[in-house]
C-alpha cells in the first residue's frame, strides 16, 4: 500500500467509526418499533464507499493544523449529505436502481417510504453535526460550515443539478458539452468543492489558499465525473458495484458520448494536471490532494 492508500483507508475507517458514534441508536428490548427501523435504514444508507469527500475535508483541515476529531465530524456531515443523495437518487421516481456499492439499494432493502425518510433524516443529521459545539468551539465557524454545506447541496448545487438531469431526460435534444459540464459541476462537483472549502473554513485559510483549493476541487470534480462516465461505459457491474450503461440507455448525454472514449480520457488527464497545478500556493502540504487527483484519474483502469 502507498502512503496515500494508507491515508485513504484509515480515514474511511475513522469516518465509519465517527458516523457510527453520531447516528442515533434506539434499544427496543426486542420490540421492533418504527423509529428503530428508520435508524437502521439510515445506518444502512450511510455504510460503505471510499469516503472521498470526507477524505478531502479531513486532509484539507490537516494542512491547516486542525485536530483530526473536529475534521472527522465535518467529514461525517458531508458523508450524511452524500448518503442521503444516493438513497434518494436510487428511488424508482429518480434513477430506479436496485444495486448500490454491490448490495441492494436502501429502498430495496427496506421499502420506498422508509428510504425517503432515511434520506431526509440523514440530510438533517448533517446540519445537526455541524451546529454542535463539539465540531468547533467558535459559533461563527459553525455557522459558516452550515451555510457552505447548505449552498452546495441545495438548488444552486447538488439538488439543482439533479433537477437539470431529470429535465434533460424529457427532451429529444441531448445536452451540449457546456450544458453537461454545468450539470455535473452542480450535481457532483458542488459537494466535492465544498469538501475542500469546509476544511479551509475550519483552518481559517487565507483567501489565496482558499481559492487554490476551490479551483483544485472544481477541476477534480469534473475529472471525477468524466472517469465515472468512463467506468460506466467500459466497466462491469461487479467492478463498479452498481448497474452500468444506464445513462446511455436512458438517452442521457455523458462525457463519453460527447467526447468519445479517447477524448474523455484526454480531458480527464488535462483536468487532473490542471487541478494539481492550482495547489502550488500550498506547497508540499497539498501532496495528498495531488495524489487523490491521480487516484481519481486512474481508478477506471
Amino acid at each position: 500500500m502507498t502512503d496515500f492508500e494508507t491515508r485513504l483507508s484509515a480515514t474511511a475507517d475513522d469516518i465509519a467509526d465517527t458516523l457510527s458514534s453520531l447516528l442515533p441508536r434506539i434499544e427496543t428490548d426486542g420490540v421492533r418499533c418504527a423509529e428503530a427501523r428508520l435508524l437502521e435504514a439510515m445506518r444502512y444508507g450511510a455504510e460503505g464507499g471510499k469516503r472521498l469527500r470526507a477524505f478531502m475535508a479531513v486532509e484539507t483541515a490537516r494542512m491547516f493544523g486542525i485536530e483530526r476529531y473536529n475534521a472527522l465530524r465535518v467529514g461525517a456531515a458531508i458523508e450524511c449529505i452524500h448518503a442521503y443523495s444516493l438513497v434518494h437518487d436510487d428511488l424508482p421516481c429518480m434513477d430506479d436502481d436496485d444495486l448500490r456499492r454491490g448490495r441492494p439499494t436502501t429502498h430495496r432493502k427496506f421499502d420506498e417510504a422508509t428510504a425517503v425518510l432515511a434520506g431526509d433524516a440523514l440530510q438533517t443529521m448533517a446540519f445537526t453535526i455541524l451546529a454542535d459545539p463539539a465540531t468547533h468551539e467558535n459559533p461563527f465557524i459553525r455557522c459558516e460550515l452550515v451555510a457552505a454545506l447548505a449552498r452546495a447541496s441545495g438548488p444552486r448545487g447538488m439538488v439543482g443539478g439533479q433537477m437539470i438531469d431529470i429535465e434533460a431526460e424529457k427532451t429529444s435534444e441531448p445536452l451540449s458539452l457546456a450544458e453537461t459540464s454545468r450539470l455535473q459541476r452542480m450535481k457532483t462537483g458542488a459537494l466535492i468543492e465544498v469538501s475542500c472549502t469546509m476544511g479551509a473554513i475550519l483552518g481559517h485559510a487565507s483567501s489565496t489558499n482558499r481559492r487554490a483549493l476551490e479551483y483544485y476541487a472544481r477541476d477534480f470534480g469534473l475529472c471525477f465525473q468524466i472517469c465515472d462516465d468512463l467506468l460506466d461505459a467500459t466497466g462491469t457491474e461487479e467492478m463498479v458495484g452498481k448497474a452500468v450503461a444506464k445513462d446511455a440507455d436512458a438517452g442521457k448525454a455523458t462525457f463519453v458520448d460527447l467526447l468519445g472514449l479517447d477524448g474523455a480520457k484526454e480531458r480527464a488527464a488535462m483536468l487532473t494536471e490542471q487541478a494539481k497545478a492550482h495547489l502550488s500556493p500550498l506547497g508540499e502540504r497539498a501532496d495528498t490532494l495531488r495524489a487523490l487527483a491521480d487516484h481519481a484519474l486512474y481508478r477506471q483502469k
